[in-house]
């Protein structure tokens, strides 16, 4: 690590903060230290030798009467780490892995005259497997508490759409020259939601206190709107006034936005956001049908939406996310008068007999499956074989969608919950996709970051017709956002969830790629039944609306498929639009990405006048049980990989040994889709039984 000359460090930062010499900091260190809970290297970020497990930093100061305040820039924090000084806490580093400062008060007494000694520390009580790499320093003491450091600059902020010229709801995001996320004073009372670098506004109206410096300020409004900026510099004593104009650059006609997966700590009791500041954040980012989901509570934010007045942007449902100790689950609609749904269940059967009794739920949405949550991941190999859809517990699946993007809790592996998705499909469960973000903060993750589209009517947004919603969304009539947005539409008018009859021997196959000016994309995969068919890279793909659209000709297979169409870019848009690192990884690697995904679309290739998944097709190509083995190769010959898959998976629900199958004879001739699926199946499988 390179080490910044401190006398260099701290004429700079006179010349950025505007400080005369009079009001000098009483401490400064310019350095970065690199900390690590645990023996292994988190991230690939973080290579070479740590500073250690703590951090100690001592300085000469003077006792002073009233509060100083302390200031801690830190990066990639994601456990509990303390903040001490003379061995008095001060507070915890903010668990966010963004790059930002922290702010401290120091209460009167605690600096003394001589030696005084800053410690960073993780906190004493975390599990012996815990794992964090972090950056942190460039400390800053001042004579002055937070609220007076931060009250020494005013900035006025005002945000209107452009051709509008009306206020707007909308996040503002404040950095340093390096991006760093800035503390931030509130001057303005409740239409405002503050948090480090972060502003919410219900009324497009912000007053915020700075301390003096140059700092680049963003103005956003979700997935929907480009971005403007711009760089002020504050001085000691200045009130300034800055206004900025965000233009619709994704056009979404007959699409609701929707956030599925919304907490609040006042009823989860986690995380960071009442109320009041959730419906700001709501607002701010665009979602127009958020979706309320505690943790084993009702809750019920239409009070806070009226006394804000932000109905007219959005129509809220009511749900809850039931916590089991087998996996959570999104429901809604609920009714508020019910008793809240029984979440102590030992299996999945009894909780759908639970969720019956309700009577109003309709959305079941099985929530972030590969993670591990009370010891138990759903999807887990032990008892789930992703590429056949087969769970091993016993149990029925409770649950019509599932999330295959949650910005709040990422994957490694991009694809893995899509893929998870896919064998879900053809094994012959009707699942619908879900994106979204999990929030329980307004800051570390942003709320709407992922979402999902859902095809209804969505001209008057505070008056949304959620019965016709849910029932579209059931029906897998949805678009799954994460900085992109993907369309395909089959024979120009088949969308998402709908099924195309009597197609004809070709297909009319049109993909649209749309996104803000901000995101960018560079590729756009075609999966049929969760293969990909087709690969086309996007030049230009940073251009706002729609980025890139393609029609073609498809030639149809002899079975039935369903398509998807997912597009993919760099994850790099700014920092008014972080990506969250893997929520539990698998690797210190992984590469950004945005992404958006089109819902299913099913294809009757028969012609049968009915959709068929692969399970059903391998099910009636085996046969009898008696002859279940005769001719296997010349069956499944003209079937595809997924077709295979459910075979095998069949197989081996009869006690036939899959590995024995395709070690005989005549399976020589199997053709090379058969053959794949069959080594798929047998590998997962294999691994299954060494999770068990």
């Amino acid at each position: 690590m390179k080490f910044l000359n401190p006398l260099f460090c701290y004429v700079l930062y006179l010349l950025l903060t505007g400080l005369s010499a009079a009001a000098q900091p009483i401490f400064t260190d310019p350095n970065l230290y690199h900390l690590r809970i645990g023996d292994k290297m988190q991230w690939a970020e973080f290579p070479g030798t740590p500073h250690g497990k703590e951090l100690t930093v001592t300085f000469d100061a003077k006792a002073q009467t009233g509060k100083a305040s302390l200031f801690i820039r830190q990066f990639s924090v994601l456990l509990d780490w303390t903040v001490t000084l003379n061995d008095h806490k001060l507070g915890r580093l903010a668990e966010d892995e963004k790059d930002m400062i922290s702010a401290f008060d120091i209460p009167d007494g605690v600096l003394i005259s001589g030696k005084n000694t800053l410690r960073i520390s993780p906190a004493a009580n975390l599990p012996a497997t815990s794992s964090n790499d972090i950056r942190v320093g460039q400390f800053v003491v001042e004579a002055k508490s937070v609220s007076d450091v931060l009250s020494q600059a005013t900035l006025d902020l005002e945000v209107k759409e452009t051709g509008i010229g009306s206020l707007i709801p909308s996040r503002i995001t404040v950095v340093d020259k390096n991006g760093v996320l800035q503390p931030l004073s509130n001057q303005s009372g409740e239409m405002v939601a503050i948090r480090p670098g972060f502003v919410y506004t219900g009324n497009g109206k912000a007053k915020i206190g700075l301390q003096p410096g140059t700092y680049r300020i963003f103005a956003t409004r979700g997935f929907e709107y480009g971005v403007d900026s711009a760089t002020v510099t504050l001085k000691a004593g200045d009130h300034l006034k800055q206004n900025f104009s965000i233009r619709r650059e994704v056009s979404t006609p007959g699409w609701v936005s929707s956030d599925t997966h919304i907490h609040t700590f006042t009823h989860s009791g986690h995380g960071d956001a009442n109320d009041e500041e959730r419906m700001l954040s709501i607002a701010g980012e665009g979602i127009e049908l958020p979706i309320i989901t505690d943790h084993n509570v009702y809750a019920d934010l239409n009070p806070a939406a009226k006394k804000l007045g932000l109905n007219p942007y959005l129509t809220l449902v009511n749900g809850i996310e039931v916590t089991t100790p087998i996996g959570h689950f999104n429901m809604f609609p609920i009714d508020l008068k019910n008793p809240v749904i029984n979440h102590k269940v030992a299996s999945w059967d009894e909780l759908s007999n639970n969720v019956a009794k309700t009577g109003t739920v309709k959305g079941i949405i099985l929530n972030h499956a590969r993670d591990l949550h009370s010891n138990y991941r759903p999807f887990d190999p032990s008892r789930h074989i992703a590429s056949a859809g087969m769970t091993l517990t016993g149990w029925k699946l409770p649950n019509n969608a599932m999330e295959v993007i949650n910005s709040g809790a990422t994957q490694t592996d991009i694809m893995r919950l899509f893929n998870d998705w896919f064998g879900l499909l053809n094994r012959g469960y009707s699942i619908t996709p879900a994106g979204s973000t999990d929030t329980h903060t307004i800051s570390r993750y942003l709320l709407g970051q992922a979402r999902t589209y859902i095809r209804t009517k969505d001209d008057i947004p505070g008056n949304i017709n959620v019965a016709d919603a849910i029932e579209q969304f059931r029906k897998g009539k949805v678009t799954v956002s994460y900085g992109l947005m993907t369309e395909l539409v089959v024979n120009k008018v088949h969308q998402s969830g709908d099924t195309v009859l009597g197609a004809g021997k070709e297909l009319t196959v049109s993909v649209r790629v749309l996104g803000p000016g901000w995101a960018t994309a560079d590729k756009v995969v075609l999966y049929s039944n969760g293969k990909k068919i087709k690969e086309m890279r996007i030049q230009n793909g940073r251009k706002a609306g729609v980025k890139w659209e393609q029609t073609w000709k498809m030639t149809l297979p002899k079975h039935d498929v369903f398509l998807v169409a997912i597009a993919e870019g760099p994850g790099e848009p700014g920092p008014f639009w972080q990506i969250a690192k893997p929520y539990q990884p698998t690797s210190p690697e992984w590469p950004k990405r945005v992404m958006g995904s089109s819902g299913a679309l099913f294809i009757d290739a028969d012609h049968d006048k009915n959709w068929s998944n692969a399970n059903a097709y391998a099910r009636i190509l085996l046969g009898d049980p008696k002859d279940i083995r005769q001719n296997l190769a010349k069956k499944l010959a003209g079937y595809d990989e997924a077709v295979a898959v459910q075979a095998a998976a069949i197989l081996q629900e009869k006690g036939i040994s899959v590995t024995e199958i395709m070690n005989e004879k005549n399976f020589e001739s199997a053709s090379a889709e058969t053959k794949a699926g069959f080594q798929t199946f047998v590998r997962e499988a294999a691994f299954s039984q060494t999770k068990q």
